[in-house]
């Protein structure tokens, strides 16, 4: 009897220990904000190209508050498979069986697939309040009048049904986000040119867009502005601006509405993708020509960012990410060569495309106050794919063995636990234009395939950039990186044994259907924290 009556004061008591648990968890738990670049070099910044021409003090800044890898990779060296990579944690033959395109017109569907658990949806199981603000290009799926899905192709566009094909089934509300506010593709390159916002098409496009509308900055610098349909309010050159605003509301309303539980935000940016559009109030900012001043208007967009979250009283339990999606376009790289001497590939054979490192050797900061020691520089080699499994580290996600099968932990890294002579991950896999692969081992890169990978160095301009291939007859290419960083001489026939060993491994991590560890056991934030603390 006396139990009795003692029940429901015990249920509402265990209440309380558990609802103050999981608050207490909550706040432990960091804020978490990607800003994922498009088609920016590794030496598109000046904290990693002493000879830029330009400065991009904020990343700097950013990069000097955190870590700064050196040895950083895109999962492809195009856009739509590296979103895949970051979104999912997987390398994009994990999707098709093969390589991936970047999407065009109505394309799809999405390469995240039914069943693939993505970054968003494993930080909302953790608690987080999710959004997604910019560029998406992972893939959609529209239907006609008919119910029929439509195929990629700009003409493709007129045919959408609009009332039949939103809320889209699986754009990134359907795939984790509560919030969004993306363009289906490249927002300023490829038609369809929409806005989406949580899974509906804000006006339709009925308009034909025509490139002359646009200011031609510098008479070269609106190349890859397909002409194409798009709604009546879109708008390209503020592409960015709005996309920051988007996330600023998206952070502003939870932080006022729902303080306790921590957000995850992805400012997924146009820049520096082609075409080269800054906004007004950059133009003429630096001395490096219109790309210049794109560049330092996403350096600005980030500082905005840092500035945000110290506003918000927020700086020291945030993780803020920096990445790109691939290397910097072949013909900024050029233009930017022979206008300002400036190397968007940062001294690095190669380009947006190709499997070479410029093509996908890119930056990555991470910035924690009170948790990630700064001014660290580390040459640990890693992959946008790590930041999955890095992320599930953090927040204490037990990733199942067929979650993020090509993501590995960077968190004893950013910490600084681990030396660059312990590498945390003993291979990496890219994927070029074509699909064809590259492995890492170490200082050892093996390429799949013949020549570049992506782009036709047979035609001008990329024919002056010609580095002759002195193993013709090879059907891959392997390079000592130590002694090689420009991939010039190809060891393929002259170590057969080295040869052979790196294509054992590339066969081997296809077939397993994974490259990551199996029962991979996350840190935590106690143990982060705790570590955090002592540094």
């Amino acid at each position: 009897m006396v139990l009795h009556k003692l029940l429901p004061t015990l249920v509402v008591t265990c209440l309380i220990i558990a609802f103050s648990t999981g608050t207490s968890l909550a706040q432990q738990l960091p804020n978490i904000i990607i800003i994922y670049a498009d088609d920016l070099g590794y030496g598109d910044l000046s904290c990693y190209n002493a000879s830029a021409a330009y400065k991009t003090p904020r990343l700097d800044q950013m990069a000097d508050e955190g870590i700064r890898f050196t040895d950083s990779h895109s999962p492809s060296t195009i856009c739509s498979p590296s979103r895949y990579g970051l979104f999912s944690g997987q390398q994009i033959y994990r999707s098709t069986g093969r390589g991936g395109g970047a999407f065009e017109g109505p394309g799809g569907p999405s390469y995240l697939k039914p069943g693939t658990l993505t970054l968003a949806q494993m930080l909302k199981k953790q608690g987080y309040h999710t959004g997604v603000f910019g560029k998406w290009h992972v893939g959609l799926t529209w239907f006609d009048e008919n119910n029929k899905r439509l195929g990629g192709g700009f003409e493709n566009s007129l045919l959408i049904d609009y009332e039949k094909s939103t809320p889209l089934i699986d754009g990134p509300n359907a795939r984790g986000f509560d919030e969004s506010f993306v363009t289906p593709n490249c927002p300023n390159t490829d038609p369809l040119y929409v806005y989406i916002e949580n899974g509906m098409v804000t006006e339709p496009a009925n308009q034909r867009h025509k490139r002359d509308t646009l200011p031609n900055l510098g008479g070269k610098w609106l190349w890859d502005n397909d002409e194409g349909w798009k709604s009546p309010g879109y708008d390209f050159i503020n592409a960015d601006l709005l996309f920051y605003e988007k996330t600023k509301d998206f952070i502003q309303r939870h932080r006022a509405t729902d303080a306790q539980a921590p957000f995850f935000a992805v400012l997924s940016t146009q820049i520096a993708h082609a075409p080269v559009l800054p906004a007004p109030e950059f133009n003429n900012a630096t001395k490096a020509g219109p790309r210049g001043d794109f560049v330092l208007e996403l350096d600005v967009l980030v500082g905005r960012i840092l500035d945000l979250v110290r506003d918000q009283g927020i700086e020291d339990n945030t993780l803020v990410i920096f990445n790109a999606d691939n290397g910097a376009e072949t013909l900024h790289v050029d233009w930017m060569r022979r206008d300002h001497q400036h190397d968007a590939s940062g001294g690095y054979r190669g380009m947006k495309r190709d499997g070479w490192e410029g093509g996908h050797r890119v930056p990555m900061i991470a910035r924690w106050p009170t948790v990630i020691p700064p001014h660290q520089v580390s040459a640990q080699m890693n992959n946008t794919t790590d930041l999955f499994a890095t992320l599930a580290s953090v927040t204490g996600y037990k990733l199942r063995d067929e979650d993020a099968t090509d993501s590995f932990d960077l968190m004893p890294v950013m910490l600084g636990m681990v030396t660059d002579s312990k590498p945390v991950r003993p291979h990496l896999l890219t994927q070029s234009f074509r699909g064809e692969f590259q492995i890492r081992q170490g200082q050892w890169k093996y390429l799949d395939h013949k020549g570049s990978g992506g782009n036709n160095y047979e035609r001008a301009p990329l024919s002056q950039y010609v580095i002759p291939e002195k193993e013709p007859d090879a059907m891959g290419q392997l390079y000592d990186l130590a002694t090689d960083p420009g991939e010039t001489q190809n060891l393929y026939f002259a170590m057969p044994e080295k040869t052979k060993q790196m294509q054992d491994l590339l066969k081997q991590l296809k077939e397993s259907g994974r490259s990551a560890p199996t029962n991979r056991i996350p840190m935590g934030i106690k143990n982060i924290r705790r570590i955090g603390s002592q540094r």
